[in-house]
């Protein structure tokens, strides 16, 4: 039973190695090294990257313009009126200030 097993193998090779060897090779589009093409892929990559980055810079600038800084900017604007209006009476009592005399 094995030698027949063997047998009907060496037949099938011997059919199969011809038919295999007249098949043209598949010619490759690209014969560049598995380096380069994958330096090339990253690249890509990281132009997509940056782009994409770019793009939601550009959104988050323009929802910070629309609805952050309407609101922020009147509280920047009470805290910038507060801190002037400390230091001004500030400096009113030190140039009022009198040291006691003994």
């Amino acid at each position: 039973m094995r030698l027949q097993i063997v047998f009907i193998l060496m037949l099938f090779l011997q059919a199969w190695k011809p038919a295999v060897s007249q098949a043209a090779a598949p010619e490759l589009p690209d014969s560049r090294g598995v380096l380069q093409r994958l330096a090339d892929r990253a690249g890509e990559a990281k132009a997509k990257i940056k782009s994409f980055g770019e793009t939601m810079f550009a959104y988050a600038g323009a929802y910070y313009e629309d609805h952050i800084q309407p609101v922020a900017g009147s509280y920047v604007e009470w805290a910038s009126n507060l801190r002037s209006s400390l230091w001004e009476k500030v400096q009113t009592a030190i140039d009022n200030y009198m040291p006691p005399t003994e």
